[in-house]
């Protein structure tokens, strides 16, 4: 036999790159890690502020008409057929107000949930 070692080959892959496994975002929110919980915080958040910001004319309505009933004593004169202006404005302006808040909320909310969907699904 020959004392002579042979020579060195070197091997390489013919892959250049290494690919990483990117993890969906849904796996993230569902396995409930640090950035599942960011993504669902935000989504929370802007839902909570849609949801505050579709209160103020509730609230606004609520308080702002026996406030206003309270004050101007002037619109209890008034009448329209056998009732008052007031039971007017209680009964039938207030829920075309209620109404349009609640649509707009809906499609404020759904169009949330759809950038929401749209992001995790990047």
């Amino acid at each position: 036999m020959s004392d002579q070692t042979p020579p060195r080959v070197r091997v390489t892959s013919p892959q250049t790159h290494v690919r990483r496994r990117r993890r969906p975002v849904s796996s993230e929110i569902d396995a409930h890690t640090e950035v599942g919980e960011i993504y669902m915080a935000s989504l929370v958040g802007a839902q909570l502020r849609l949801a505050l910001v579709a209160l103020a004319p509730l609230v606004l309505i609520g308080f702002g008409l026996p406030l206003l009933f309270l004050y101007v004593p002037a619109l209890c004169a008034i009448r329209i057929g056998p009732f008052s202006v007031t039971w007017f404005i209680a009964a039938v302006s207030v829920y075309p107000v209620l109404v349009a808040v609640g649509w707009l909320y809906v499609r404020a909310a759904e169009k949330n949930e759809r950038e929401f969907t749209a992001a995790v699904e990047e």
